[in-house]
């Protein structure tokens, strides 16, 4: 079995923008002693702003992590986790490609 080199970028693109989404999240953490929350944007204002960057990057894991809470205290049904972990991952495809694009460029490629 052959994987094209499409799928390869595609695989390494989806598994680089969760990495990325569970280091800012975990580093937002860290720093704030909060948990990195799409309330953020609620305060408005220059933190909500500043914190437009980090949920940008951050918010496959946000979504997953909601997610995987939702089910297992408010037992939401599996449907629900299917589709959310579809936009996660759809949105780490495309926040892995923008940051590998930002990666070659620094390097150079």
């Amino acid at each position: 079995m052959t994987v094209s080199p499409s799928s390869l970028e595609s695989i390494q693109a989806l598994l680089v923008g969760l990495a990325l989404a569970g280091l800012l999240a975990s580093a937002f953490e860290y720093a704030t002693n909060r948990r990195a929350s799409f309330h953020l944007l609620e305060s408005g204002g220059v933190s909500a702003i500043a914190a437009l960057p980090m949920l940008a990057f951050g918010a496959p894991f946000i979504i997953l992590r909601n997610t995987l809470r939702g089910r297992r205290f408010e037992r939401r049904p599996i449907p629900f986790v299917m589709i959310a972990t579809m936009i996660a991952c759809g949105w780490s495809l495309l926040s892995g490609q923008i940051a590998l694009g930002m990666a070659h460029k620094l390097v150079g490629l």
